[in-house]
């Protein structure tokens, strides 16, 4: 077999004048990052792999394979084992960092028409399955074996919805996890070894045309705790279906595309092909894992020559969340409504509005409601600097993906967020991508609502701004009292995050004490303090960033919203404070003009946090800070407005009340 490159992934990466380190045998092949913390292993016969960090097992060895066209790969005397490795770094038009290094270590073990590819970065490791033979691809194995003493964090769905990512994170001691035979684990998977501090969040990325990793069933072995694969199958017929209430009997329009059959296979393959990547996030501590980069570093890049300058990311003015200004649904979804947010935005330089579910009708996106005129409203955001994105269920857009893209972008919208996918397999995998390609095409932004975490599709599409996969703010309509929604804002920095950027929507004004909310679909609020929903602005990870509550409601805030209006939703760096899943989260980020915001949010505990500033490098800097005021605990909307001094180094400390949160902005 012709070895690869490295792949398509990294097709526009320099091999430079690097030496690869590793150990090569016909049974036995490993490869170390450049800095030689991590290693990962690869056994031929059978068909095996290991991860290491710092010499110490985090992932024991697992058996893995695949079967194409019948014929299992499973292992064997490999035809030649090669090296190779990565350099340099490439500049981001779209992320939490200016740049990304590339630096990487690798190994292709070739058994002839077929081989697995290693990987091994400073800040992760990685396998993947690569092929020649053209024919279907009727499953994968890719199991992962962690210590039984691990801690895990983790997301579990229905297996009946893979796909649908939007439960409340759990956690529970490796030894103690088990088969739920309705229930899938869905990625991130985050769990701390206990040596050390080492923690590993398990990823795919570079997916096409390819359905998700999950884990389904789970086995207590002598080994460790095996997490067994599980793959949605190929769709063989669908149909287009309302949802819920009188959509159930609509025959144009729609909202999902569901899944009648399905074939026996996961995917196709034409040869040659790449699969997924199998990747390993490796870091000393939880709060290390939002400095990674092998999501973003090992998926394919942009085509050579392609032109994403044009995109914009911002901060939205959203509709849906707040009940069109608090009027609700269909009282609210008028011209008039609109042209208040749009005249709202361009007052306080919001760079978009979203025009949510009943901008058309009956879920027809050819047909609008006669009470919004879109083209007037369009046009009129467009005059006055304001970028509307429309909001429309899948069910209007497959099938029909340059033809939407090419109408939309002629009649002056800048975007979609695109609903209700709800799917794992590789054909709504090959939709996402198809309709990131007719967009870019056309130049229009794009926002996944209702799908799985990203997969690297966001560097190959740097239109592609957010994707959800989360359990966000809108939950919040129709929360539950027992929910604890603090606990679920920490555990996703840690998990969903290690993804990818997230459409988790903060920004309530409405703040409620632990236990006190019960939700409300007109005048929802938050569980927290105001300055727990202020530090989400530069926390969480999101280029298309919703503001979800009503201008009514900020202008009444005015001095907490414009600043959370004026945060930076893309970086040039990150750095991890501290924290861990269950207990808090803390971030630094370096702003596009040298400024740096700070940002810490707690689960229901109160609690005290220190961090250094070295962060900021030398001098004196302002820091104008939000933070808890004394009472917030109990009156969660109050907090405290104040600027200092802060010298390059100096250490600062916060008291977070339960549910509470800070941020600061540091300029020089």
């Amino acid at each position: 077999m012709k070895m690869p490159t490295l792949a398509a992934t990294i097709a526009a990466f320099a091999i430079v004048g690097c030496s690869s380190s590793g150990t090569f045998n016909p049974n036995e092949s490993s490869v170390v990052s450049p800095d030689g913390k991590n290693e990962i292993r690869l056994y031929s016969n059978p068909l095996a792999y290991e991860v290491l960090r710092d010499g110490v097992a985090v992932v024991a060895k697992t058996e893995i394979g695949m079967k194409v066209g019948g014929v299992c790969l499973n292992g064997g005397k490999p035809v030649k084992v090669v090296s190779g490795c990565v350099g340099g770094e490439v500049g981001t038009p779209v992320y939490k960092k200016r740049a990304v290094s590339l630096g990487a270590n690798e190994v292709f073990v070739d058994f002839g028409d077929w081989g697995v590819r290693l990987a091994a970065r400073n800040d992760g490791v990685a396998y993947r399955f690569e092929t020649e033979k053209t024919s279907v691809i009727d499953c994968e194995k890719a199991d992962v074996t962690i210590p039984k003493s691990a801690r895990c964090w983790f997301n579990r769905t229905g297996r009946g919805s893979l796909g649908c990512e939007e439960t409340v994170p759990e956690f529970a001691e490796a030894s103690a996890l088990k088969t739920d035979a309705g229930k899938a684990i869905y990625l991130p998977f985050v769990y701390s070894t206990g040596v050390d501090g080492k923690t590993v969040a398990v990823v795919d990325t570079d997916l096409h045309d390819y359905p998700i990793w999950n884990f389904g069933d789970i086995e207590q072995t002598e080994g460790g705790t095996k997490l067994k694969s599980l793959f949605a199958k190929y769709p063989k017929t669908t149909e287009r279906v309302g949802g819920w209430g009188k959509e159930k009997g609509l025959q144009k329009g729609g909202r999902w595309v569901k899944v009648k059959e399905t074939e026996e296979f996961i995917a196709k393959a034409d040869a040659p092909r790449t699969l997924p990547w199998r990747a390993f996030a490796l870091a000393d501590s939880p709060s290390k894992l939002c400095e990674a980069d092998i999501s973003y570093a090992l998926a394919t890049p942009a085509a050579k020559g392609a032109d994403f300058s044009w995109v914009k990311p911002g901060k939205v003015a959203w509709d849906w969340w707040n009940a069109f200004d608090n009027k609700g649904d269909p009282k609210g979804c008028t011209t008039e409504t609109y042209v208040r947010f749009i005249d709202f935005a361009a007052k306080t330089g919001v760079e978009y509005v979203i025009f949510d579910e009943g901008w058309s009708a009956k879920l027809n996106i050819w047909e609008y409601s006669p009470k919004v005129d879109v083209p007037y409203l369009i046009d009129y955001a467009n005059k006055k600097g304001v970028g509307i994105i429309l909001w429309m269920a899948w069910a209007q857009v497959y099938g029909e993906e340059e033809k939407v893209a090419e109408h939309f972008s002629k009649l002056g919208a800048k975007g979609f967020k695109v609903d209700f996918m709800d799917r794992a397999d590789a054909e709504v995998a090959d939709f996402l991508e198809k309709f990131a390609a007719a967009c870019a095409k056309h130049r229009m932004l794009v926002d996944y609502h209702g799908a799985y975490r990203p997969v690297g599709l966001h560097r190959t599409y740097p239109n592609v701004l957010n994707y959800e996969g989360i359990h966000g703010l809108e939950q919040m309509k129709w929360g539950k009292q027992k929910k604890d929604m603090c606990y679920n804002d920490v555990a996703c920095f840690f998990l969903r995050m290690t993804s990818g950027p997230m459409d988790y929507t903060p920004g309530a004004m409405d703040n409620y004490k632990i236990g006190d909310y019960r939700g409300n679909g007109t005048n929802p609020g938050s569980v927290g303090t105001r300055c727990h929903q202020m530090a989400l602005m530069a926390l969480y990870e999101a280029p298309l960033q919703m503001l979800s509550d009503s201008p009514t409601k900020y202008e009444r805030n005015m001095e907490c919203f414009a600043f959370m209006a004026k945060t930076p939703v893309v970086w040039d760096d990150t750095v991890g404070l501290g924290g861990c899943p269950e207990s808090f989260a803390a971030v630094a980020r370096k702003a596009k003009d040298g400024s740096w915001y700070a940002a810490a949010i707690a689960n229901k505990e109160a609690r005290d946090f220190a961090f250094k500033t070295c962060f900021l490098g030398s001098g004196e800097w302002k820091a104008e800070i939000f933070r808890d005021a004394d009472d917030a605990g109990e009156s969660p909307t109050k907090y405290v407005h104040e600027t200092k001094t802060v010298k390059a180094g100096e250490e600062m400390s916060f008291h977070m009340a339960s549910g509470g949160g800070f941020i600061v902005k540091f300029s020089k």
